[in-house]
């Protein structure tokens, strides 16, 4: 089963738009979305949840919608600056342009890492005995632990979910190797002298933005603990299923858009070279 998913995730991706496996875990994700939403409305018409609680998630949900396409897009802009340089009787050179560092730049990979990590230790000890209580004492203990909503787990995951947004985002952006790209084609950072100082600089911003991006991780994926925890709602406000919807939603509009414009070029192309033979 695990490998005609993957392949037919590659069949979407080679003859589709967007990306296959990430198509197939959003239609998963949003299938159980109307029977998660009954469950809460439900909930509700029953009076487990008060019709106050009831506006106020509502409205937390519409907020943290906007508020993750907010931070999906933001990014920063390094400015860069090409020196003018004369050939001949002619100017070239004096451009500028910029390097977009987006705030979150290791996307919804550190929470899907985070949650395997956790998920390992729960599934050894199931096979140990320790959750149905047939294993050692201590083995019931340290289940209770790690169990989803504790105070360990959701310490536990935070502090994973900072680790892989600082690994990844030094994997996706190496300030290096963008240094020495700037100082070899002539573009230096106003301010900033090329070379070394360029690269410590890049990297004291990356820095930066990756707390942010952490921050901004932790606070969505735990959000849905407290919930569940404290109010007992019955589908994942936030988290890295809200994460994946609208990540997968945002790029997939974004490859049709291109495809979209890419078509209309070559629609303009072919009306000007039929023009042209004529």
């Amino acid at each position: 089963g695990t490998v005609f998913i993957m392949w037919l995730g590659e069949q979407i991706k080679a003859r589709g738009i967007g990306n296959g496996i990430s198509l197939i875990i959003f239609s998963g994700i949003v299938a159980a979305m109307p029977a998660s939403i009954a469950g809460f409305l439900e909930m509700g018409k029953t009076g487990a949840l008060s019709s106050l609680v009831m506006m106020i998630v509502i409205a937390l949900a519409v907020g943290l919608v906007f508020f993750i396409v907010f931070m999906e897009r933001a990014h920063r802009r390094v400015l860069v600056q090409y020196p003018r340089r004369q050939v001949g009787n002619k100017m070239f050179g004096g451009d500028a342009s910029h390097i977009p560092l987006k705030l979150n730049t290791s996307g919804v990979i550190p929470p899907i890492f985070a949650s395997s990590i956790l998920l390992l230790p729960l599934t050894l000890i199931g096979f140990l005995g320790g959750q149905d209580g047939s294993g050692p004492e201590w083995l019931g203990d340290v289940s209770a632990m790690f169990s989803r909503g504790s105070a360990m787990y959701m310490t536990v995951f935070a502090l994973l979910v900072l680790f892989f947004t600082f690994f990844y985002a030094t994997v996706v952006f190496n300030p290096d190797e963008t240094a020495d790209n700037l100082k070899k084609y002539g573009g230096f950072i106003p301010g900033i002298r090329p070379g070394k100082n360029t690269a410590d600089f890049l990297n004291s911003l990356l820095n930066r933005l990756s707390v942010i991006g952490a921050s901004y991780l932790i606070f969505i994926c735990l959000l849905p603990e407290f919930l569940i925890s404290k109010f007992s709602v019955p589908f994942y406000l936030g988290g890295t299923s809200l994460l994946i919807v609208i990540s997968v939603m945002m790029d997939t509009v974004g490859q049709i858009h291109s495809h979209l414009l890419s078509h209309q070029y070559e629609g303009l192309l072919k009306k000007t070279r039929i023009k042209s033979r004529r």
